[in-house]
């Protein structure tokens, strides 16, 4: 990212909040300094059957300040998550996101609760974007009754609808056609929103992606299919499971748009260009050109299929908190100890939030016979009578 011109507003300190300044969702807005300014991305945006949005970024400090908070929170959250995990305190799949954070982010800056967003298993970073709370996310890992998915879902099943986020699936490319389905409601209810659906490069290959994106199309549905393209599937190199990685490309009749996803001012202008072409002309493609630091999952080293010298490079030249730390610093906004202020009293509060979580109780015995029916939708709903169903079990 690169300043354009520098404004007055580069003088503004930054104030270390306490605690007790924090929103709901754990994540603080840090300075309320809304003076714009003009950055542009780290690199062009490549198009395909569209004219690309300019690279030149309208943002504030504020929103800058923001933008390294919320990644900074978000990169604790997935650390502790790791270690959590490997003292057993996290059983079943985990599947982390550090490094990737500049997509949860840079989306929400783009859009609005209304709209929607469907993701994969790697979904706890995108539900703390969506205004989740760290105690939800410490306390579904753990299988607690506090959890967002009360201590039934884990990791996978992330769930908060009055946010617009609807999971949180472990199917791989489930999640698309699903919300292809909630950008159609979006179309006949003319509410003006859109739906973005994310999926791996992983899942890119999937057939019934590739359905759902066609029946978007001839319905110019307010779909956005968004392909993290992390460059590795499980234990994967893209180039070994797709004879053309430019998923920003397979849309062929879809216009596309490759991003650099670890510039979360990119993912920004990329997202609201999304958004406003969806609502006009149907659906688009975006693909974030992203990175995980961690292996596919827990049971993943994530260093036999890429070596270490390729990690600590992305780490080094790419990675996007890293990014935003320099232009802050470069703008004057904050210096180096305001903003290791910041990382402090993020860790603290995820500790706080696992220290709650582990004070949540367990479900229930009985809560595994809820959330399985609901009342008016079984067998009677359809015309059939219990009593004639029989079920044979060997």
């Amino acid at each position: 990212m690169a300043l354009i011109p520098r404004s007055s507003a580069a003088a503004a300190l930054l104030r270390p909040l306490s605690s007790a300044a924090a929103t709901a969702s754990g994540i603080r807005h840090v300075t309320t300094d809304t003076t714009p300014i003009t950055i542009e991305t780290s690199v062009p945006f490549t198009a395909h059957n569209c004219e690309p949005p300019p690279r030149s970024v309208t943002t504030t400090t504020a929103e800058l300040l923001t933008f390294f908070r919320d990644m900074s929170l978000m990169r604790r959250m997935e650390i502790a998550a790791d270690s959590l995990y490997k003292s057993k305190l996290i059983r079943g799949f985990c599947h982390l996101y550090d490094g990737q954070e500049a997509v949860a982010v840079g989306m929400e800056a783009a859009i609005t609760k209304s709209d929607c967003i469907i993701t994969a298993y790697r979904d706890h970073c995108t539900f703390l974007g969506r205004g989740g709370t760290l105690l939800e996310v410490f306390a579904e890992l753990m299988g607690r009754q506090a959890g967002c998915s009360k201590g039934k879902g884990g990791s996978m099943h992330f769930y908060r609808k009055e946010a617009g986020f609807y999971g949180g699936h472990g199917i791989v490319g489930a999640q698309v056609p699903l919300g292809c389905g909630l950008a159609f409601a979006q179309k006949y209810s003319k509410d003006e929103t859109v739906t973005f659906a994310l999926y791996g490069d992983g899942a890119a290959n999937q057939g019934q992606l590739f359905e759902a994106l066609n029946i978007s199309a001839l319905w110019d549905l307010p779909a956005i299919l968004v392909c993290e393209n992390n460059h590795y599937g499980m234990g994967t190199a893209e180039w070994r499971a797709a004879k053309s990685p430019a998923y920003y490309k397979r849309g062929d009749y879809v216009p596309g748009l490759k991003v650099d996803g670890m510039d979360v001012l990119a993912v920004k202008q990329a997202c609201k260009f999304a958004k406003e072409h969806a609502l006009k002309n149907g659906p688009l493609i975006l693909e974030m050109d992203t990175y995980r630091y961690h292996g596919h999952s827990m049971s993943d080293p994530g260093s036999t299929y890429r070596t270490r010298d390729e990690i600590s490079g992305v780490r080094q030249e790419r990675d996007p908190i890293e990014r935003v730390r320099k232009l802050l610093l470069s703008l004057d906004v904050a210096n180096e100890k305001e903003l290791k202020d910041i990382e402090k009293e993020v860790r603290k509060e995820v500790d706080e939030a696992i220290a709650q979580a582990k004070e949540s109780p367990m479900p229930e015995p009985s809560e595994l016979f809820s959330n399985i029916y609901v009342k008016g939708l079984g067998a009677e709903a359809f015309g059939v009578d219990r009593k004639e169903v029989r079920v044979t079990l060997p």
